[in-house]
């Protein structure tokens, strides 16, 4: 049998994935599933899964909830900027000792004698009714650290908008991938239903011909064993179909006891050439995760600023406005404006520490953009050649098919014309069976190129569809 027939050994699945991958090991790997199983068969085409996970996904999900946080935390730091105002208001009775608070018999009878007044009978304790309304006003008028927090929670705002977007990302690529290894896993039980129909017309071939006499045993026997192999083979895909469509089912929503059918055949097409500075310009323009990062080094910076302004004298004003009524005496407005200025006295070292530790994260953020530059220009190159190499293994191995297909037919007509017994016969269809097994691998791994390239250039949901010519 000629050695360029054979691409990889065996006829086995040549691709795989964690048999049970669980959401505590990675989120994208869960969901929130809103709804139950039903009788009715849900069919499901590459755009559904990707609107589904969008819908669904845990990853995503806990990816917006942290945007949500952060949106409320700047609301908090808001808050700073916006004048805060109180209304209280009472009435009560109030019973008073004069004596004890000074004001003995003696006391009294001096500022009796004084007046003119008779002390004689005086009690020191008294009551009155006191109604009281008042309105509140404070508001900071200027802060650096305020107007730097402000900042730092408008940069944060943006950086975890960033992080909605990339996971958005991961969860095309995760659901994306999920479908076309189903995809791929289908088209393994089609084969191998195939080969166990082609193998039990070999089987009967062969035992009738024993049955005339024109056959020996031993050539019945091998096509019965090759028979069962394949049943084997067939029960064994159709368990890993069956458990990578459950996979695919938990990362979009979907019960895993629902019904599916996909119905999106494995796509294929040609990519145009890309250089990776083309890549790689895209990349800095739309990647969520660079992004993110030059956000979080401006919420740096402004936390930086917030430690350096924490010099500056804050201006703050506060005042009220009320009415008091007492016993019924009309009543009589009240207020107050007041204006502070503090200044931070005796506090350097304090500063200079929060100012140096907020200088050590600055310095560690801009490290991790200059790294994360270089990391974009890693994946982009390596995706080019995956895509590259990817794509030349498919032409390898349709042509493998071909060889394969034209070599068990010619051996075919030589058992039918008795040159043959069947055993270069069962020979031929296992390199038959590997040669489509790796064409499926080919396909399958090239896409996922594909959508990893996308996924490096920052486009993924945006020109998944483009990338795998849909």
């Amino acid at each position: 049998m000629c050695a360029v027939l054979v691409l990889g050994s065996g006829g086995g699945r040549a691709f795989g994935q964690d048999a049970n991958p669980s959401s505590a090991d990675n989120p994208y790997w869960g969901s929130v599933t809103l709804h139950p199983a039903t009788d009715e068969t849900l069919q499901l085409s590459l755009d559904d899964v990707v609107r589904r996970g969008f819908e669904n996904n845990l990853g995503l999900r806990e990816a917006e909830s942290g945007e949500t946080l952060v949106k409320g935390e700047k609301n908090e730091a808001l808050q700073e900027f916006l004048p805060t105002i109180s209304v209280s208001g009472g009435t009560g009775v109030f019973q008073h000792d004069l004596a004890a608070q000074g004001f003995g018999p003696g006391t009294v009878g001096k500022f009796a004698s004084i007046l003119g007044l008779n002390a004689a009978g005086f009690n020191p304790i008294t009551k009155d009714d006191l109604t009281q309304g008042q309105i509140n006003y404070s508001q900071t008028l200027f802060s650096g650290p305020v107007i730097a927090g402000w900042r730092a929670a408008g940069a944060a705002e943006r950086a975890a908008h960033f992080a909605k977007m990339s996971a958005r990302g991961e969860v095309v690529q995760q659901v994306a991938g999920a479908y076309l290894h189903a995809i791929a896993a289908a088209s393994e039980v089609d084969q191998a239903n195939a080969l166990e129909q082609a193998d039990r017309v070999l089987f009967d071939q062969a035992h009738a011909a024993h049955e005339a006499g024109t056959a020996a045993n031993l050539d019945e026997l091998r096509a019965r064993v090759q028979l069962q192999a394949q049943q084997q083979a067939v029960i064994a895909a159709q368990n890993a179909l069956d458990k990578d469509l459950i996979l695919l089912k938990r990362e979009i929503g979907v019960d895993p006891g629902q019904k599916i059918v996909l119905t999106d055949a494995a796509p294929y097409s040609d990519l145009a050439a890309q250089t990776p500075e083309e890549v790689r310009a895209v990349a800095y323009k739309n990647r969520q995760d660079y992004q993110n990062l030059q956000n979080q080094l401006v919420e740096v910076k402004a936390i930086h600023a917030v430690y350096r302004y924490q010099r500056l004298p804050t201006l703050t004003f506060n005042g009220y406005w009320g009415v008091d009524k007492v016993n019924g005496t009309p009543s009589h407005g009240t207020f107050a404006a007041i204006g502070s200025l503090n200044l931070p006295l005796f506090r350097e070292a304090k500063l200079r520490g929060d100012e140096e530790t907020a200088a050590a994260q600055l310095a560690s953020v801009n490290a991790q953009l200059e790294d994360l530059r270089g990391h974009i220009d890693q994946q982009v190159r390596s995706a080019l050649l995956d895509v590259d190499a990817s794509g030349k293994l498919v032409e390898v191995a349709r042509s493998n098919v071909e060889l394969a297909t034209r070599a068990l037919s010619d051996e075919t007509d030589r058992v039918n014309a008795g040159v043959d017994d069947n055993l270069p016969l069962v020979d031929a269809q296992a390199t038959l069976a590997s040669a489509q097994n790796n064409l499926i691998e080919s396909l399958y791994q090239y896409n996922l190129s594909k959508l990893a390239l996308a996924r490096a250039a920052g486009i993924l949901e945006q020109q998944y569809r483009v990338y795998l010519g849909r």
